[in-house]
């Protein structure tokens, strides 16, 4: 029987939430590529851990700033070693939310009450 996106995806989803409980939930494992190509694994904190001060310097573009806040201290050396590009850091934001199972920015918010708040 093929194996579908889907269900590849849910696979890596379930062992990614494993692998985070095993870990004590404190870090998953991602890969980080550098300019040159190489690629490395490197431990995070899942994006549901992330500080408004990391978020806000991967907003303003403080890279160095934010691997700070969220990469393991063992392999902040690794970053600088790798030096990512952009593209690489996205990649590697978007690998911690997967390997996370929770998306980032996607809340839907309380949902409004069915009834009307204002007298008439």
């Amino acid at each position: 029987m093929p194996t579908t996106k889907a269900a590849l995806d849910a696979a890596k989803e379930e062992a990614a939430a494993q692998e985070l409980e095993a870990d004590g939930g404190e870090y998953v494992t991602v890969a980080l590529a550098g300019y040159d190509g190489v690629t490395k694994d490197v431990r995070a904190l899942p994006n549901t851990r992330w500080r408004s001060s990391a978020l806000r310097a991967l907003n303003q573009g403080d890279f160095d700033g934010f691997f700070a806040l969220v990469l393991h201290q063992d392999d902040y050396e690794l970053y600088e070693e790798l030096d990512p590009t952009a593209e690489g850091i996205g990649n590697f934001a978007e690998a911690v939310v997967r390997a996370s199972g929770e998306s980032l920015g996607k809340s839907s918010g309380p949902s409004r009450s069915s009834r009307p708040t204002r007298r008439r």
